[in-house]
């Protein structure tokens, strides 16, 4: 679970790069030329639910304990 936590923050950064990069490089006078940048920021919120539905399901399923911080 720990592996794929790690892959799917690596995705999420990627496309983040991904947006930045087709910000930095397409379109000029504020005028989009393609869509690139909509796709990798949209693919960057569904790689973000897709995690947090994963958390929530492997903590259901027991994969992931909570530790959390002691109560005096």
């Amino acid at each position: 679970m720990k592996y794929f936590v790690l892959l799917a923050f690596l995705a999420i950064i990627a496309s983040l790069g991904s947006a930045l990069f087709f910000m930095m490089r397409d379109g000029q006078d504020g005028k989009p030329k393609t869509s690139n940048m909509a796709r990798a920021l949209a693919f960057r919120v569904g790689f973000s639910i897709l995690l947090f539905v994963c958390i929530l399901v492997g903590w259901k399923l027991g994969y992931i304990k909570p530790t959390g911080i002691p109560l005096r």
